[in-house]
């Protein structure tokens, strides 16, 4: 799937979309694999709450703040970027069980961009457990 994201750094919620794919797809029972293949992205799992989110962003800026003297920032600026996805990961696995995604109550599944606006190529893949 293709995500088009709207500023530099941001949660998009795709859960709705690989609850779809993965009932599109007729596992029944099985797993579910959802990365990029971007290195400035990352895929994630965590509650959808405005306040939370907020957070994830806040603390990702301490961790890796942007424009602080970065090797890689003389070639592309974006180093923290970069940074920042590797803290994160490029991909999830979730159970796939009676062909619905096993997410707990408050889970929900991110796209989370470091370098945009972009479009974002997202691949889900759902392998049968049968």
């Amino acid at each position: 799937m293709q995500i088009q994201t709207g500023k530099r750094i941001e949660l998009i919620d795709i859960t709705d979309r690989v609850r779809k794919y993965v009932t599109d797809s007729g596992v029944v029972d099985g797993i579910c694999v959802i990365s990029t293949k971007h290195t400035t992205a990352s895929i994630i799992v965590n509650e959808n709450e405005s306040g939370l989110v907020s957070d994830i962003l806040k603390l990702l800026e301490k961790l890796a703040p942007a424009h602080a003297g970065y090797a890689h920032d003389r070639i592309d600026n974006n180093a923290d970027s970069h940074l920042k996805a590797v803290l994160l990961g490029n991909s999830e696995a979730i159970p796939v069980i009676s062909g619905k995604p096993m997410l707990g109550t408050w889970q929900s599944i991110f796209l989370v961009e470091f370098d945009g606006p972009r479009t974002r190529e997202v691949n889900v893949t759902v392998i049968s457990s049968n």
